[in-house]
């Protein structure tokens, strides 16, 4: 169950709200439309519920806001536009991916692959997939978590028939096992063709709450299909007959009729009948090469057909009501009614199996005329209660996921190490750092002048960073830059518990991968020394222990500098600019504070701090609390600690101010 209540957007720019005071509901069994035409407010109504947007009103998800969700991924399943994952990740790296962030095992990246049709193309990278395997995509991490929801924006446009006729067919199938659905659709047509409920938007307010039945009797009418080689012509006689007919206030044919010129050859005219336009025609020779009331779709498409070219499960008798069928002879009336005798295609057939066959009335959308498709609506006299497939049809086993464990608390370190792993910026940047490193330390041990601690780390004294930090503040810049320029978890903003655990998370990960570049770079720069220049260009250090530290030190900083800014402008290019400014603006500013003569210096202090602690800790300890403080007091270190602290009070003001939103 999903309950919006007054939902209003910020203003912008002096412009009212996209969204005003908008209050709906979404019930479990059902598929909810959100209808309107464009710029209506129907995707900003989705990014308020799912606090993507700012603004006032409360989305309730089976009773709980989004923030107090445990988990969003298990309970809501999210499509937006396009699948943000980055374009050289695979599918199946996509999903297994997200499988870590919805705390289920990985292997399910492969059943819902399996689901959507792309099993046979989980190797295939996200930029290559076309617009409807895109979509399946995008399906396949929705149904990820196996949510009890989905919301999903526009998931048909740009698709082909068989495409849409697929993901209506998975819809269809995923609300008759009780869960719903929420989309959003400017097309009056598709909503009447696939919703149970349909809410219309105008100008972002409430413009209609309506059953599906109800909808397209007030939305759509009738329409007759014509084509001729002299289509102009017929138009400009039912036209002209049309107004006459008015003008002489017959009552009998009086009607205002309205044609649509489709193409060069085909009309369509509201208004009128098959017999009337039939008779017009007849009286001005004019040839007719077709002239029907239209009676629905002919797409012969399986909602479970593959897009990876396998081939699909058989249909059997169970699953036949949410499979497409053959088309079947519908026939024309006069009053543009047509009798169903048989099942029709795709989702139509979904709604023809839940009510008993009769009558029903031809109908069509008139914002978008060129479409042929005309749908059934069922009178209320008429209708029974949809009922759900059986349990043990075929799709319904394909839908059910077996009872799935509760996340634990180190999901965002696995979802961090997988995002790592699949990311090729990573080793790219690793692989600069490293060849621009050992250029440098080869430079200044073939001049001979260099300290070997420069000549280790590849650090000109004209530098005021080393590259391998630039390089660590670049990795940690990445991990959260990817995930605003790719926002897989867009939909994940929650509770900040869990927002924290991922920031731990990437720190982790960003500071291993930094301790890691830095002893490659250790290693490769001394190697490549003593090889080419013999051991004596790289002597062994004095003060092995100090300059550990202080290398560690320096490069796990520039990466946790880079993950904190990026999280807080949320920007790949603001967290490496945040770690250049550590030496560009920081640390002149730290070195004229040094400067100074000090009154007062630190001198005994791990003293003092053993004299009055509660338990006396070892003597060794007091030799590394003076490494520290050397360290943190030199400008370099100085100028990081600063910064760093600064960074985490912005990333917890910026926190705490998404959650009062």
């Amino acid at each position: 169950m999903i309950q919006a209540i007054g939902l209003t957007s910020a203003p912008r720019g002096g412009l009212p709200p996209a969204v005003d005071d908008l209050t709906f509901e979404a019930r479990p069994g059902n598929v909810t439309v959100l209808h309107g035409p464009a710029a209506a407010g129907k995707t900003t109504a989705l990014r308020l519920m799912l606090q993507l947007e700012t603004g006032r009103g409360v989305a309730l998800f089976r009773g709980r806001p989004l923030h107090r969700v445990p988990n969003p991924a298990r309970e809501i399943g999210v499509l937006l536009g396009d699948v943000p994952g980055r374009p050289s990740r695979t599918a199946r790296g996509h999903l297994r991916m997200l499988t870590a962030a919805a705390g289920v095992p990985a292997d399910r990246a492969d059943d819902v692959l399996d689901l959507v049709g792309l099993s046979g193309l989980a190797d295939k990278q996200i930029g290559d997939l076309s617009r409807g395997m895109d979509r399946r995509l995008g399906m396949a991490a929705a149904l990820l978590g196996d949510p009890h929801t989905l919301v999903l924006d526009e998931p048909t446009e740009g698709l082909a028939p068989r495409e849409t006729a697929w993901l209506h067919g998975l819809l269809r199938g995923y609300a008759a096992q009780g869960g719903a659905v929420l989309i959003t659709s400017r097309n009056s047509r598709e909503a009447a063709r696939i919703a149970d409920h349909v809410v219309t938007l105008h100008d972002g307010r409430l413009a209609a709450d309506q059953e599906a039945v109800a909808f397209a009797r007030t939305r759509m009418r009738p329409r007759v299909a014509v084509r001729s080689p002299h289509a102009d012509r017929l138009a400009d006689v039912l036209i002209d007959e049309s107004q006459r007919a008015q003008r002489a206030s017959d009552p009998a044919i009086g009607r205002s009729v309205e044609v649509v010129r489709e193409s060069g050859s085909r009309i369509a005219v509201y208004g009128s009948s098959c017999a009337a336009v039939g008779e017009t025609a007849f009286r001005h020779r004019i040839l007719v090469h077709q002239l029907t009331d239209e009676a629905g779709d002919t797409t012969l498409a399986s909602p479970l057909h593959r897009a990876d070219g396998r081939p699909a499960p058989a249909v059997t008798e169970a699953s036949e009501a949410v499979a497409v069928t053959s088309s079947g002879e519908a026939g024309t009336h006069v009053d543009t009614h047509i009798d169903m005798t048989t099942s029709v295609v795709g989702d139509i057939a979904l709604h023809a199996t839940s009510h008993t066959p009769g009558n029903t009335a031809a109908v069509v959308d008139r914002n978008a005329l060129s479409d042929t498709l005309t749908l059934p609506v069922i009178e209320p006299s008429t209708s029974v209660p949809r009922q759900a497939p059986p349990a043990s049809s075929p799709l319904a086993e394909r839908l059910a996921i077996p009872r799935l464990p509760a996340p634990g608390p180190a999901w965002p370190l696995r979802y961090e190490l997988r995002r790592t792993l699949s990311d090729g910026s990573g080793l790219l940047v690793a692989v600069v750092t490293l060849l621009v490193s050992l250029v440098l330390a080869l430079l200044l041990a073939r001049h001979g002048a260099a300290p070997t601690s420069r000549v280790m780390t590849g650090w000109p004294r004209q530098l005021p960073f080393p590259p391998a930090a630039l390089g660590a503040g670049l990795l940690g810049s990445l991990a959260f830059g990817q995930e605003f320029r790719y926002p897989a978890l867009a939909h994940e903003r929650g509770a900040v518990p869990r927002r924290l655990g991922l920031l731990v998370a990437k720190l982790l990960v960003s500071g291993a991968a930094a301790l890691a570049l830095g002893a490659a770079v250790l290693a490769a720069d001394e190697v490549a020394s003593r090889t080419l220049f013999g051991p004596n260009a790289a002597n062994t250090l004095s003060d092995w222990p100090v300059f550990s530290l202080g290398w560690a030190g320096l490069l796990v900083g520039c990466a946790w500098a880079g993950v904190l800014a990026a999280g807080v402008f949320r920007s790949t290019a603001m967290g490496l600019a945040a770690v250049l400014a550590v030496p560009v603006a920081v640390m002149p500013l730290v070195q004229h504070v040094l400067a100074e003569p000090a009154a007062r210096s630190l001198a005994g202090l791990p003293g003092r701090l053993r004299s009055s602690a509660l338990v006396q800790w070892p003597s060794g300890i007091d030799q590394g609390v003076s490494v520290v403080l050397r360290l943190a007091t030199q400008p370099v270190g100085g100028a990081l600690t600063l910064s760093l602290a600064a960074l985490v009070c912005a990333y917890a003001l910026t926190v705490l101010r998404h959650r009062a939103h």
